[in-house]
């Protein structure tokens, strides 16, 4: 009853003055502070908005730097503060409930030349790409650390907090350590032999040729490959038929999630999913080939992927396209314009390679679930600490 009584009065950042509260020993199932008491308010409490005349700190961090994270017993809670040196777009997950889950993750290193992985969720997950371009210095507030595939990877709680650029000496020593050359150290990574980064933390960076080895013997579970490759042809024609790149989808919210339904609609825009007309929207579906120095592959490319991949939204695509218009249906802007993207730029690739059933006969498929321009500086240190692998060896 107190927490729906007081839901709409209370805004973080707001200052507020509580009365009628009651205290007692803290319960460690529930509450995550270093306090031994809490304090708990019923229906009856007093609470009631003030001015901020005394600085307060939103929020206080207890940073524990990654080298000390390394030999902590799991699972542990920590606060965290480093420079990102790699994120990854906003992707959705299924829980074993089967709720679609917004996650983003991110790689953190600090000055003891130490990197983890973090995955941030929910509305952390949405935070724009923007704020995370440039490697910019974070401090990182109830991170949970736990152990997977031999490594150990972190992921922001409810309760947790980011803060970009925080005014701490922490972070200003971080800061100082990677302009003078932090950011060339060879850096020590706690990701295990499977981890990655993007829709899973299975990614692991190799050829085109070795992600096609690899997927061939793909067991049960999927695993995801990423491989630096160039765009080298979309296909326009199948068996002498133009090929669509783009379709029309149901942007309607899905109940209990918000997230978009995102399933093909008919010509009239009725969403046979969600049983009513929709608002629509404009998606990418294109069949791409990706090349690198020594081989090529053929791969599915979904919508967010496949924007990056093209350089142009699904409502571009669709106004360059000829088919469906009236007319001729011309398609040779489009071919133009995805001509030019053509061995454009280097990406970062990453495919995921599951066996799927078609007609009783078991395959594996192999598509692209993400892509990336390729940050030189992280590919130049990885690069490096391949060669030092192979004259070590």
């Amino acid at each position: 009853d107190a927490a729906t009584k007081f839901f709409d009065v209370l805004q973080v950042g707001k200052v507020y003055t509580l009365s009628k509260g009651s205290v007692k020993v803290t319960n460690r199932n529930y509450n995550s502070c270093n306090h031994r008491y809490e304090i708990t308010f019923e229906r009856d409490a007093q609470i009631v908005e003030t001015a901020d005349e005394v600085k307060i700190e939103s929020v206080k961090f207890n940073f524990t730097d990654l080298r000390t994270v390394q030999s902590k017993p799991l699972p542990v809670r920590v606060d965290l503060c480093g420079i990102v040196t790699e994120f990854r777009t906003m992707t959705t997950v299924k829980s074993k409930e089967g709720k679609e889950l917004l996650k983003r993750d991110i790689t953190l290193v600090d000055d003891t030349a130490t990197s983890m992985d973090v995955t941030l969720w929910g509305d952390w997950a949405k935070t724009a790409d923007s704020n995370f371009e440039g490697q910019p210095l974070i401090g990182l507030k109830s991170i949970l650390v736990k152990e997977w595939n031999g490594g150990r990877s972190g992921n922001i709680l409810e309760s947790g907090t980011i803060v970009f650029k925080p005014d701490l000496p922490e972070a200003e020593r971080i800061q100082q350590w990677w302009s003078k050359g932090g950011s060339s150290q060879t850096v020590t990574s706690l990701r295990g032999a499977g981890g990655g980064m993007g829709a899973a933390r299975t990614s692991t960076h190799c050829s085109i040729a070795e992600m096609r080895a690899r997927s061939e013997r793909v067991g049960d579970q999927p695993e995801n490959f990423t491989v630096v490759a160039r765009l080298a042809v979309v296909q326009m024609r199948k068996q002498g038929e133009p090929q669509p790149l783009h379709y029309l989808a149901c942007s309607n919210p899905r109940e209990g999630n918000g997230l978009p339904c995102n399933k093909r609609v008919d010509s009239s825009g009725f969403c046979a999913a969600c049983d009513r007309p929709a608002k629509v929207a404009t998606r990418l579906n294109a069949r791409c080939r990706f090349s690198d120095s020594a081989d090529s592959v053929w791969l599915t490319t979904f919508h967010e992927p496949a924007q990056l991949v093209l350089g142009m939204s699904g409502e571009e695509v669709q106004a360059l396209d000829g088919i469906g218009k009236e007319g001729d249906g011309n398609r040779e802007p489009l071919e133009n314009a995805i001509r030019q993207r053509c061995f454009l730029q280097p990406m970062e690739v990453t495919v995921r390679a599951k066996l799927d059933t078609y007609n009783g006969e078991t395959r594996t498929n192999v598509t692209c679930i993400s892509a990336a321009p390729v940050k030189y500086g992280v590919a130049g240190r990885r690069m490096l600490k391949e060669i030092q692998a192979l004259l070590g060896a």
